[in-house]
Protein backbone atom coordinates (compact mmCIF):
# COMPACT_ATOMS: atom_id res chain seq x y z
CA UNK A 1 0.00 0.00 0.00
CA UNK A 2 1.40 3.42 -0.83
CA UNK A 3 1.76 6.30 1.49
CA UNK A 4 0.72 9.68 0.26
CA UNK A 5 3.52 11.82 2.64
CA UNK A 6 1.78 14.79 2.41
CA UNK A 7 -1.39 13.35 4.11
CA UNK A 8 -1.37 11.91 7.59
CA UNK A 9 -3.33 8.93 9.01
CA UNK A 10 -3.14 9.42 12.50
CA UNK A 11 -6.07 8.95 15.96
CA UNK A 12 -7.71 12.11 16.96
CA UNK A 13 -8.67 12.25 20.78
CA UNK A 14 -10.98 14.73 22.56
CA UNK A 15 -11.97 15.04 25.80
CA UNK A 16 -14.68 12.42 26.56
CA UNK A 17 -14.88 10.73 23.36
CA UNK A 18 -13.75 7.65 21.98
CA UNK A 19 -10.40 8.34 19.51
CA UNK A 20 -11.07 8.62 16.14
CA UNK A 21 -9.24 7.73 12.70
CA UNK A 22 -8.47 10.61 10.77
CA UNK A 23 -6.29 11.97 8.15
CA UNK A 24 -5.15 15.41 7.75
CA UNK A 25 -2.21 17.25 5.96
CA UNK A 26 1.20 16.33 7.59
CA UNK A 27 2.65 20.28 8.21
CA UNK A 28 2.39 22.31 11.07
CA UNK A 29 -0.72 24.44 10.39
CA UNK A 30 -2.72 21.29 9.85
CA UNK A 31 -1.23 19.88 13.44
CA UNK A 32 -1.96 23.61 14.79
CA UNK A 33 -5.42 23.28 13.93
CA UNK A 34 -6.02 20.11 15.51
CA UNK A 35 -4.60 20.20 18.62
CA UNK A 36 -6.07 24.03 18.70
CA UNK A 37 -3.00 26.08 19.03
CA UNK A 38 0.67 25.58 19.44
CA UNK A 39 1.92 22.37 19.52
CA UNK A 40 3.55 19.99 21.80
CA UNK A 41 4.86 16.59 21.55
CA UNK A 42 5.72 13.44 24.12
CA UNK A 43 6.60 10.08 23.34
CA UNK A 44 5.22 8.39 26.54
CA UNK A 45 5.44 4.64 24.57
CA UNK A 46 8.91 3.74 24.31
CA UNK A 47 8.74 0.09 22.03
CA UNK A 48 6.16 2.03 19.83
CA UNK A 49 7.23 4.30 17.36
CA UNK A 50 4.39 6.71 17.90
CA UNK A 51 4.47 10.75 19.60
CA UNK A 52 1.50 12.22 21.39
CA UNK A 53 0.67 15.68 19.71
CA UNK A 54 -1.07 17.92 21.95
CA UNK A 55 -1.65 21.81 22.26
CA UNK A 56 1.09 22.97 24.60
CA UNK A 57 -0.42 25.77 25.55
CA UNK A 58 -3.71 23.33 26.67
CA UNK A 59 -3.47 23.07 30.53
CA UNK A 60 -2.40 27.06 30.91
CA UNK A 61 -5.69 28.01 28.46
CA UNK A 62 -7.85 25.91 30.89
CA UNK A 63 -9.06 22.69 28.26
CA UNK A 64 -10.50 19.82 29.47
CA UNK A 65 -8.57 17.21 30.99
CA UNK A 66 -8.09 14.27 28.33
CA UNK A 67 -6.35 11.28 29.53
CA UNK A 68 -3.70 10.56 31.90
CA UNK A 69 0.14 9.62 31.13
CA UNK A 70 1.27 6.80 32.79
CA UNK A 71 4.51 4.81 33.70
CA UNK A 72 5.93 1.31 33.54
CA UNK A 73 3.95 0.53 36.81
CA UNK A 74 0.32 2.10 36.27
CA UNK A 75 1.51 5.40 38.26
CA UNK A 76 -0.06 8.43 36.44
CA UNK A 77 2.76 11.35 35.79
CA UNK A 78 0.84 13.90 33.60
CA UNK A 79 -2.27 14.21 32.10
CA UNK A 80 -3.04 15.77 28.09
CA UNK A 81 -5.15 18.80 27.81
CA UNK A 82 -7.61 19.29 25.46
CA UNK A 83 -7.62 17.09 21.71
CA UNK A 84 -4.48 15.71 20.80
CA UNK A 85 -3.17 13.14 18.54
CA UNK A 86 -1.88 10.03 18.01
CA UNK A 87 0.56 9.94 15.17
CA UNK A 88 3.44 7.50 13.87
CA UNK A 89 7.32 8.79 13.92
CA UNK A 90 8.98 8.34 10.37
CA UNK A 91 12.88 9.18 10.40
CA UNK A 92 12.82 13.02 10.53
CA UNK A 93 9.00 13.73 11.26
CA UNK A 94 5.75 12.93 12.13
CA UNK A 95 4.47 9.82 9.66
CA UNK A 96 0.51 7.71 9.58
CA UNK A 97 -0.11 5.20 11.86
CA UNK A 98 -0.17 2.50 9.48
CA UNK A 99 -0.05 -1.46 10.10
CA UNK A 100 3.57 -3.25 9.60
CA UNK A 101 5.82 -0.69 11.45
CA UNK A 102 4.43 -0.84 14.92
CA UNK A 103 2.63 2.29 14.92
CA UNK A 104 -0.70 0.84 13.88
CA UNK A 105 -4.18 2.10 13.81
Amino acid sequence: MEQNENILSVLKIAPGQHPQQVEIDNDLKALQEAVGGSIGASYPFADDPVAVVYNDDGKLMGLPLNRALRDENGEMYDAVAGTFLVVGLGEENFASLIPGNGAEI
